[in-house]
């Protein structure tokens, strides 16, 4: 069973897992702000884990970076795509640990399809305005590496079902995908779409699972929000290494239980980024990459 390390701070309380640095367990005053997992059992649907050196998929689980092509092992056959990257499987490695905070590393390559050295380090800070996520990317080796990250939190408004409620995401244009793969077809704008969320409004029955950018930032940061019509919330704001948000409603087949949480990925890059050329970061030999978000807790007004 791989280790966990509880965080906690005034009213929050969050523990995080060795295996893929995940998020297990977000609460303030005992209410869940992200969908839990059981402890030591599987990851379901990606929870809160760091998606790294790439975010969202690759068709094919085939690029090609600096002239040459490289095939990815396919984690999403369905779609025949690589999902989320290589750090997910891995237990990460704790260098840091303490009431409030924790430190987790991990490499990931040379492996097939990936013939690069990352180091990736996770830096979980607890207090009492939230949770603070950074993850700095180092490369090891002395070639140019393609990379990408994101983290994977189901966030949790309250105890009303997702359909009431309340968001309010930053985001001007959004990537039509095609149905069947989830593959990027066409920047298009919000204005007059269902997925125009600038102003607070209910989720509804609308379906989502789209990449969103042209995000607006205050003083550096993005700032999404969620509430609950019965007054909780929860928010999350990201830096501007984040250009892209990857907003799902957490829809199932029955009898799965569905849209139990909204995932929330702020992204480097969109899907599929390491073939469209869209805002992959080429991480030079020696070079570092740092992005960062918060998830906190939002009160009912006085």
């Amino acid at each position: 069973m791989s280790a966990e390390f509880t965080l906690k701070a005034g009213a929050y309380e969050a523990v995080v897992t060795e295996r893929a640095a995940a998020l297990r367990v977000l609460q303030f005053e005992g209410r869940d702000l992200v969908v839990p997992f059981p402890e030591g059992g599987p990851i379901p649907d990606y929870r809160g884990i760091i998606a790294a050196p790439w975010p969202n998929r690759i068709a094919d689980g085939r690029y090609t970076f600096d002239g040459a092509t490289h095939q990815l092992a396919v984690s999403e056959p369905e779609r025949d795509t690589a999902l989320h990257g290589l750090a997910y499987p891995l237990d990460w490695t704790v260098k840091e640990h303490d009431a409030g905070s924790v430190t987790l590393t991990c490499t990931v390559g040379p492996t097939s399809g990936y013939p690069f050295v990352v180091e990736l380090s996770t830096r979980y800070v607890l207090d009492e305005t939230g949770l603070h996520t950074s993850v700095t990317a180092h490369n090891a080796a002395d070639v140019a590496a393609p990379y990408g990250v994101c983290p994977h939190p189901y966030l949790v408004a309250g105890s009303s079902p997702l359909n009431e409620w309340i968001l309010e995401a930053p985001a001007s244009s959004f990537l039509e995908v095609t149905p069947d793969r989830l593959l990027p077809v066409s920047l298009e704008p919000v204005e007059g779409h269902e997925f125009d969320f600038r102003a607070a409004r209910p989720i509804g029955a609308t379906e989502i699972d789209h990449a969103f950018t042209d995000i607006t930032f205050d003083a550096g940061l993005a700032r999404l929000s969620l509430r609950d019509p019965a007054g909780t919330g929860v928010g999350m704001s990201w830096d501007e290494r984040c250009l892209w948000l990857q907003i799902h409603t957490a829809d199932k087949p029955a009898p799965l239980p569905s849209r139990i949480g909204l995932a929330v990925e702020p992204m480097t890059c969109p899907p599929d980024a390491f073939n469209s050329g869209t805002d992959p970061i080429r991480l030079e030999p020696g070079a570092e990459h740092t992005a960062s978000w918060t998830i906190y807790a939002l009160q009912q007004p006085n």
